[in-house]
């Protein structure tokens, strides 16, 4: 692993684990606040950012555990506890925005008078405190990491919406404002949530990279000197971030091991261009069987 791969992956344990941090301790002081000003909404996201604390430190540790390299059970090494972390923080996610959309119903029927000045406060803060973490994982290219910026960044929007809603109550009684607001930002969320959660299953169950197309590869190679043929290629991810590549490339038999080893280059050449960090290739000759049948 080079040195600059190695700092991305601390840099990304790093950014989860500050996120984490921030995360947790807001959370305890949001139920203080909650308590303290009597707001049902405040101790609503106290919940819902108690649930983020928990799948944040989940990232956090399998980002940890996805540095370790290979061993004799992990031969790839641990990067998909990384993807792992970012199905499992998906599905919280869209947990969390469903109870949210119920509780905002539930307020949109009958909505609740709280302390404006107390909301407007911890608005201000909620805002200046996730908006630090988002800045943070914002900075990260991993799927995992994706997914807890979108954790994060729910809650930076849903504070900017208390901001608003808070300072509208204190000038007018329209407290109907939090749950509509609520009901918006949440079902943007859920959209959001959604679709990293069919990115990261689709990671999870090998579908080949989104911007690795197999036929045009395919094209590529057969347009090299000496190549007859290639099949059986398969391409996949391990966690969204590390591509994988196994093909069988059939070239001409009358070929010296120089040549062969100039069509093995060549390939692997493109394959880096393309963004493939392991590369299992099979070079055979035209007419040779690539089964087992004949061993």
């Amino acid at each position: 692993m080079s040195n600059s791969h190695h700092h991305h992956h601390n840099h990304s344990t790093s950014n989860v684990k500050i996120a984490f941090f921030l995360n947790l301790v807001f959370t305890l002081l949001e139920i203080v606040g909650g308590i303290l000003f009597n707001s049902l909404a405040i101790l609503s996201d106290a919940l819902h950012d108690f649930g983020d604390s928990l799948s944040l430190g989940l990232s956090w540790y399998f980002e940890k555990i996805s540095k370790k390299g290979r061993t004799s059970r992990f031969s790839y090494g641990y990067k998909r506890f990384s993807l792992l972390a970012a199905v499992i923080n998906s599905v919280i996610l869209i947990g969390g925005g469903l109870f949210v959309l119920s509780q905002a119903v539930e307020r949109l029927m009958s909505p609740e008078h709280s302390n404006a000045q107390g909301m407007l406060a911890f608005a201000l803060l909620g805002i200046l405190v996730n908006g630090v973490a988002v800045w943070r994982v914002s900075k990260g290219k991993k799927l995992n990491e994706k997914v807890v910026m979108w954790h994060l960044l729910e809650d930076v929007i849903g504070w900017v919406a208390v901001l608003i809603v808070s300072l509208v109550m204190i000038f007018w009684d329209l407290h109907i404002l939090d749950p509509i607001l609520s009901i918006v930002i949440t079902l943007f969320v859920l959209w959001n949530a959604v679709k990293y959660l069919k990115k990261s299953s689709s990671v999870f169950l090998q579908a080949v990279p989104d911007e690795f197309v197999l036929e045009e590869f395919e094209n590529l190679v057969k347009k090299l000197n000496y190549v007859v043929g290639v099949h059986d290629v398969h391409v996949w991810s391990l966690d969204g971030d590390n591509n994988v590549f196994s093909g069988h490339v059939v070239i001409d038999p009358k070929l010296s091991f120089k040549e062969m080893l100039k069509v093995k280059c060549d390939v692997r050449k493109m394959l880096k261009e393309k963004g493939i960090d392991h590369v299992t290739l099979e070079i055979e000759a035209k007419g040779e069987s690539c089964g087992f049948e004949e061993c």
